[in-house]
């Protein structure tokens, strides 16, 4: 198998996670986070939609990270947020965050929404 490595230049990629926080670019971030190219900020979960309304001129796809396990996430989110002309791609946190980190690097114009595990 041949390896690659991923290179993020400006960008911060999603560095790791654990139980109840999440390390972007090197800061460790305690519950829930909001993740952009330019960093992270901690986000209210389902109920902060304006967090997420604020990147819709800067993204294209927002993977909302549910936590260890996918879920479903409320429909007037995902509705709110496609009516934004947001794509809405809803996964496992570990996975969001594995997701994001690899279009992330491609250049792509990405955030990730991610519950803590």
């Amino acid at each position: 198998m041949q390896m690659t490595e991923i290179t993020f230049s400006q960008a911060t990629p999603i560095d790791g996670y654990g139980p109840g926080f999440f390390r972007v670019g090197g800061q460790v971030l305690h519950g829930a986070v909001c993740v952009t190219e330019t960093g992270a900020q901690i986000w209210g979960g389902y109920d902060d939609f304006e967090m997420l309304k604020a990147l819709a001129e800067n993204v294209d796809v927002i993977f909302i990270g549910t936590g260890a396990e996918i879920a479903h996430i409320p429909g007037k989110l995902r509705a709110d947020l496609e009516e934004l002309g947001v794509g809405v791609e809803t996964m496992s946190s570990p996975a969001a965050c594995r997701t994001f980190n690899v279009l992330l690097s491609e250049g792509r114009r990405v955030a990730a929404a991610v519950l803590p595990v």
